[in-house]
Order: structure tokens, then C-alpha cells, then sequence
């Protein structure tokens, strides 16, 4: 039932990311009631100790605190707006903690329509993927109000092991839209060594072991060698939403005049996977994109 001390708190979207995370509140003592599409997910809620809700306005009705993760801004406006969504049926008062990662502009948007019905926001995006959701230690970067941050402060903690308050509304998402650009970078580069290793006949293991314990060592290689290794890309984070969030960033920078040579490379191949057929795999999966432009055969 949750500590009647804590927030109560209303969860929106329960995917790859929401679940374990919803999860982790109900862990920590918070009465969770959860509304999502898959009614799968709501039984995993229930079985946890969380509350399964028919609708957005009933997982919203009572909640002090509502969290939304869904996967991009249409769905974010989707359950905000209209008379079944969350500015319509949360109390005044309401905090909303959006940690989807959607276009800055769509969260200057919620906040200030949010404002006028009484409902404080926050952009809360996360990173450290599904490892990191159940884990508990996802980095969260926060836009908003100082005052908001701190109500919030005890939530984000327990689902992340980093959470800062970057700037304003909006800022949470460009910090995330940053994130994305270096991550996929980041997946691209591991993903070319790892085929130059091999067509040069050197023991992928202990390659990425040696490279890892160096400068080129990074959180990626750590999360995503065994996915490398053993060409296996059951999602994480998938290509689809990676595609989308190097749309953001694109064009975010290209808003604010700032150059992305290597980002719009990167980009453009994140695209060409998805476009291949590969958009529901992890976005390890970039491997593959390199393995078919070496020539090499490309496991089902």
C-alpha cells in the first residue's frame, strides 16, 4: 500500500524504462498507481505491490507527484492534453515529472499550459538505459524549478545515482539531447573498432578488456562489450528511439547555430539501420550497420 508519509504518486507509461523504475519507488514505500497500454506491464505492477489504473485520468486523480515515460513527444502531449489527460484530471498542486526524452520546445510548452491549472513540471530525462532503470543509479538531468527539484529531490534519487538540476524548463532536454549525440558517437566508434579487430584477426575479448581498462574505456563499452561479443541486440534502448533523439538534437543545434559534423554523420547511419530493418534492436545493433559496409555477413 505504500507509506502514507510519501507522496502518492501517479505513473504514466510503463515500458522498457517506466516498469523498473515505477518499481523502484514502490520498493521504496510509495503507494504507485500506474496506467500503461500493455496490460502485461500493469500485472507486473500489481504483482510488485503497485496499483494497476484503468485510465491516465485515474492513475493521475489522486497522485501528489506524476511521473510520465513514454517514448516521444507526441505521446507526451497525448497524455497531458484533452479531458482524459493529466493537466485535466491532476489536483493543483500536482507535481509532473515528464522523464521522457522529447524536444525542449515540447517541454517549455507543457510547462507553461501546466501553469495554468496549478500543476508545477519538471523535464526529467534519464540515461543509463534498462541496466541503469533496474540498477537505480540512471543518471537524471533536470529542468526547472529550483523549489520543484527539491520536492523531487528524494524520488530522483531513488531511481538515479546522478541527478542534477541543469537550468530552466526545457534544459533537462537539452542536456539529454547532448547525452544521445555522445552516446551514439560513442556506440559508432566502438562498433568500428570491433570489426577492425576482427578483420585484422586480433581476440575480440581481451581487446575490448585492455581498451576498457585505458582512455577509450568508457560506460558504453562496459554495458554494451557483451552485446559486441556475442552479436546479441535484444533492446535495451532501441534504434527507433535513438533515431529520434538524434533527430532532437539536430534540430536543436541547428536552432541554436551550433555545428554537428560528426553528429549528422552519425545521424545519418543511426537512420540508414533503422531504415534496414533494424529499429526495434538494441542501438548496439550499429554493429551491424559497419559489418555490412565491411563486407562481412550479418548474423539474423
Amino acid at each position: 500500500m505504500g507509506n502514507s508519509a510519501l507522496p502518492k504518486v501517479g505513473w504514466i507509461g510503463l515500458g522498457v524504462m517506466g516498469s523498473p523504475m515505477a518499481e523502484n519507488l514502490v520498493r521504496a514505500g510509495y503507494a504507485v498507481t500506474g496506467y500503461t497500454l500493455e496490460p502485461e506491464k500493469l500485472a507486473r505492477l500489481e504483482k510488485c505491490g503497485g496499483t494497476p489504473a484503468g485510465s491516465v485520468a485515474e492513475a493521475v486523480r489522486d497522485a501528489d507527484v506524476v511521473f510520465a515515460m513514454v517514448p516521444a513527444s507526441p505521446q507526451v502531449e497525448e497524455v497531458a492534453y484533452g479531458e482524459d489527460g493529466i493537466l485535466e484530471n491532476a489536483r493543483p498542486g500536482t507535481l509532473l515529472i515528464d522523464t521522457s526524452s522529447i524536444t525542449p520546445r515540447t517541454s517549455v510548452e507543457l510547462a507553461n499550459a501546466a501553469a495554468a491549472k496549478g500543476i508545477r513540471v519538471l523535464d526529467a530525462p534519464v540515461s543509463g538505459g534498462e541496466a541503469g532503470a533496474v540498477e537505480g543509479i540512471l543518471s537524471i538531468m533536470v529542468g526547472g524549478e529550483r523549489a520543484d527539484f527539491e520536492r523531487a529531490r528524494p524520488m530522483l534519487e531513488t531511481l538515479g545515482s546522478t541527478v542534477v538540476l541543469c537550468g530552466p524548463h526545457g534544459a533537462g532536454q537539452t542536456v539529454k539531447a547532448a547525452n544521445q549525440l555522445i552516446v551514439a558517437a560513442n556506440i559508432q566508434a566502438c562498433a568500428e573498432a570491433v570489426v577492425f579487430l576482427e578483420k585484422s584477426g586480433v581476440d575480440l575479448a581481451p581487446a575490448l578488456e585492455v581498451l576498457n581498462g585505458g582512455l577509450a574505456g568508457s560506460t558504453v563499452l562496459t554495458r554494451k562489450k557483451d552485446n559486441f561479443l556475442r552479436r546479441e541486440f535484444a533492446p535495451g534502448f532501441r534504434i527507433d528511439l535513438h533515431h529520434k533523439d538524434m533527430g532532437i538534437v539536430t534540430d536543436a543545434a541547428r536552432a541554436v547555430g551550433a555545428a554537428l559534423p560528426l553528429g549528422s554523420v552519425v545521424a545519418n547511419l543511426v537512420a540508414n539501420l533503422r531504415a534496414q530493418g533494424d529499429g526495434g534492436l538494441d542501438h548496439s545493433a550499429l554493429l551491424r550497420g559497419v559489418e555490412r559496409l565491411s563486407g562481412l555477413p550479418v548474423r539474423d
